[in-house]
This record gives structure tokens, C-alpha cells and sequence, in this order.
């Protein structure tokens, strides 16, 4: 009832502003008062936004906002900020740092002026920024239920019009959102939530704390498509946790970035042979793509401790094959172990999620390299002869020396460190040709890992 009766009152005090001004508009021989007009005088003059006042002279954003310009603030009224300081156990204002508090208050404020009918159920960005960086914190305006912000706060009071912009009075103060602050506000991620917490390694904490994240976040759709008709309790919570540690990389990575990349690999969080991270590829050819299964539906939801972009359908744990087909650098290769060798079922074995694979693969100019594919049964052993039955990684070869390892089609393969020229590392055949280059490695899996190699493997036929 307090609440209902402080709300009341600020809707009286900007009421009678507003008669004050509009009688003072029509006779302008009558004395009046200077009012109110921008939305730091209006919020001097609403006693019920006096601790806002306060912070705002603190922080010194107060001239800020009494200055020319177009904002939207979503105001905290003093009954917000004391729950806040209480539930942050902070005795007083005071207390807050300057620049955290400097961030709190520009959380509340949006660029342009904003009506309540103009906002959307969607990302906006706020003026605050992620530590360390220029990115502007994202805000989740929920409209399904009134105007709702970031998932903890409300529009009370909306549209009192300034000078300079619009104010919507809202009943608690917005903090500083992390990773899962926004995926507890969307209700698009409410699966991605439910797993979070049900996975082993107590992940809602982990996305929680210090760090920089760039999480793929799965919508609800996505995670439907993914269980097929299971519940989420049916999947391991073992295996869970390293699903979704698939879609989180240890570092900021915007959507700019990855355009500017183009297409290429980097690593996740989740761990595969030998607790090895998991590689990720991503190409942008067309939208944003990763691992030739997931598009980016929504980019750039920025929060103090990293990023979200919205995917279209969960990222399973990768095998060889699964990066074979997703990079176009290995369409001929993904031909020759297909359509050109229909007797022997290479995705089938390259898939299995038990074995474990070490595959050089050829790219696609090496192919090209050859006088001709050969047939079936020759192109069958050659292929046998990229793959070895292991996990070697580049770390695992021996360094200034020669490493040696039989293929699945029985002829060894010989390694050598360091590589000539532009190669990281040459490569024997089983016929003797020298002048193999490795020039790209440790491409993980879950079932084992791809170094990419510039010439074709002749094995003794």
C-alpha cells in the first residue's frame, strides 16, 4: 500500500507540473513559477526521486541529463534503491564505488526519446559500457506484461516528457546484468536456463562470476529440436555440461569480429580427448554459422562479464566428420569418402563417437594437385592411409625429430618438426614422397583430431 500511495504522489507532483504549465501557457500576464523541464529538473523536483537526484550528483551525471539531448531513464524511485542497497548489503549511497555506481545509473538510460508505445519486447542498448571495453551493456525490454527490464524491474509510471527526453519511473533499480542475468530475463532461454543448472560443474556460477564469455546460446525451439521429444533430465549430466560448454568461448567475440574473420577456428570451453578444448569453425558466408548446424538468430547482447548471440539450434559435441563437412575447404574430400566410395562407410566409422581418429586431410586444391582420382578400391586405401587409429596431437609429435605412425591402411606415416618453408611440420607418405606439408593443426573433436595437409597421401599400392 506504501508503494501504491508514493507512486500516486509522483503522478500528482508531474500532474500539477504539467496544469501549472499549461495555465501559465494561457495567460501569460499571470505570474508563474519557472517549471520543471529537463529530466534532471523534473526529477529535482519529484521528492520521490531524491535518491536517484543524489546519485546522479555523485556520479556527476546530473548536468548530463539537464543538458540538450534525447534520452529515455528509466527512474528508480526511493523505495528501488533502498531494496537495492539493502539487498547488496550496502549501508548508503555513499558506499556504492563512483564508477560502479556511474555504471548502475547509465544502465537507466537509452539514447532517444522513447515512448512507452514505441518500445518493443527486445534488446536496446544502455549507456553504460563492459568493463575494459567500449561495448555498451545490452537491456531486455519484455512488453508481454507491461514494460518489464532486464527481468527485475517494472515501468511504474511511464511517458512524463522532458526538454530533453522521456522518463518512465520504474520500481527497482536495474544492476549490472551478467551472462546469466539476461538468459534469466529472456524467456526465449528458459531451456538453456533449466540445463544450466541442471548440468554438472555448477555452470549458472561459472557464467555468473569474473570472466569474459562469449556464450551461443540456444533458444527454446533449439533445445526442443535437440532433446526430440526427451526431457533434459534424460541426458547425462556429465555429457550436458560439455554440450554446453561447446557454446562458450573464454573470450569477447562480437559478431563484427567474426565477419571480419570470415571463416575459421577457434576453441570452446568444452573438453575432448586428452581434456583438450573442443574446436569450433565458423564461417560467414552466409549469416553467421558454426560447425555447418547453428546460425546466429540474434547477435551482440552485451553484459559486464561477456557476450550472448541468440542461436538457432544447439551445437552437438563435434566428430571428425562433423568439421569435414561444415569447412568447404573439404568438399572433395567429403566426396571421396561419400559418393566415390560407396562400398566402405567412412562417415559411419569417422562418426563414431567411441573411436579415436587423428585424419590429415587434404584440402581441396590438393586434390585438385592429382592427374586423377583414382578408383573406388585405390582411392579406398589412400583414404585409409590419411587416418591414424589415435589422438596425436601437434604436441604430441616429437620435436626436432621424426614421429612415426602406422595408418589404418597398414604404411607408415612420418612426421617431422620442425616444417620447411611455410609448412609447421612435413610429412612422409607410405611411397616415399617427402614434400607433404601439415600447414594447419589441431582441429579438435570429439572423437579425435584433423591437421590439414596440402598434398595428397600415397600410401605402397
Amino acid at each position: 500500500m506504501k508503494k501504491f500511495k508514493n507512486l500516486s504522489k509522483i503522478t500528482a507532483i508531474f500532474a500539477f507540473a504539467f496544469l501549472a504549465f499549461s495555465c501559465s501557457d494561457d495567460d501569460d500576464n499571470s505570474p508563474a513559477a519557472a517549471l520543471p523541464e529537463t529530466i534532471t529538473e523534473l526529477a529535482v523536483a519529484t521528492p520521490e526521486l531524491s535518491i536517484l537526484v543524489d546519485a546522479l550528483t555523485i556520479a556527476d551525471l546530473a548536468a548530463t541529463l539537464d543538458q540538450p539531448g534525447s534520452y529515455t531513464v528509466f527512474a528508480p524511485t526511493n523505495d528501488a534503491f533502498t531494496a537495492f542497497l539493502a539487498q547488496n548489503n550496502i549501508p548508503s549511497l555513499n558506499d556504492v564505488p563512483v564508477d560502479v555506481l556511474t555504471q548502475i545509473l547509465l544502465n537507466h538510460v537509452i539514447v532517444g526519446e522513447n515512448a512507452s508505445s514505441s518500445l518493443s519486447t527486445g534488446y536496446v542498448s544502455t549507456l553504460a559500457t563492459q568493463s575494459n571495453s567500449d561495448l555498451n551493456l545490452s537491456m531486455f525490454i519484455d512488453t508481454s506484461n507491461g514494460v518489464r527490464l532486464n527481468g527485475v524491474s517494472s515501468v511504474a509510471i511511464p511517458d512524463i516528457e522532458a526538454t530533453n527526453g522521456i522518463i518512465h519511473v520504474v520500481d527497482a533499480v536495474i544492476g549490472l546484468p551478467t551472462i546469466v542475468d539476461q538468459a534469466l530475463a529472456n524467456p526465449a532461454f528458459s531451456s538453456l536456463v533449466a540445463a544450466l543448472s541442471a548440468a554438472d560443474g555448477n555452470l549458472v556460477s561459472v557464467l555468473s562470476g569474473e570472466g569474459t564469455f562469449t556464450v551461443l546460446a540456444p533458444d527454446n525451439d533449439a533445445f526442443a529440436t535437440f532433446l526430440n521429444g526427451a526431457a533434459l533430465g534424460d541426458v547425462p549430466t556429465d555429457a550436458l555440461a560439455n554440450i554446453l560448454l561447446n557454446h562458450v568461448l573464454g573470450s569477447v567475440v562480437t559478431s563484427t569480429d567474426l565477419v571480419g574473420a570470415g571463416a575459421g577456428y577457434t576453441s570452446t570451453l568444452a573438453s575432448g580427448p586428452g581434456m583438450s578444448n573442443l574446436s569450433l569453425y565458423f564461417n560467414t558466408t552466409e549469416g553467421v554459422r558454426f560447425n555447418g548446424v547453428s546460425s546466429v538468430a540474434a547477435a551482440d547482447v552485451v553484459t559486464t562479464n561477456g557476450i550472448i548471440h541468440a542461436i538457432d539450434a544447439v551445437i552437438p559435441i563435434p566428430t571428425v566428420v562433423t568439421f569435414a563437412v561444415a569447412d568447404p575447404n573439404f568438399t572433395t574430400l567429403v566426396t571421396a569418402l561419400t559418393t566415390l566410395t560407396p562400398a566402405t562407410n567412412f562417415v559411419s566409422i569417422l562418426s563414431n563417437p567411441e573411436g579415436l581418429f587423428t585424419v590429415f586431410a587434404p584440402t581441396n586444391a590438393a586434390f585438385e594437385a592429382l592427374a586423377s582420382i583414382p578408383g573406388e578400391s585405390v582411392l579406398t586405401q589412400v583414404l585409409l592411409h590419411h587416418v591414424i587409429g589415435a589422438n596425436v596431437r601437434s604436441g604430441d609429435l616429437t620435436p626436432n625429430g621424426n614421429t612415426v605412425a602406422p595408418s589404418l591402411e597398414g604404411d607408415n606415416l612420418t612426421i617431422s618438426l620442425p616444417g620447411s618453408g611455410q609448412n609447421i611440420a612435413n610429412m612422409t607418405d607410405g611411397s616415399g614422397n617427402s614434400d607433404i606439408g601439415i600447414v594447419a593443426v589441431d582441429v579438435q573433436a570429439g572423437n579425435g583430431v584433423i591437421h590439414v595437409i596440402n598434398k595428397v597421401a600415397i600410401p605402397t599400392i
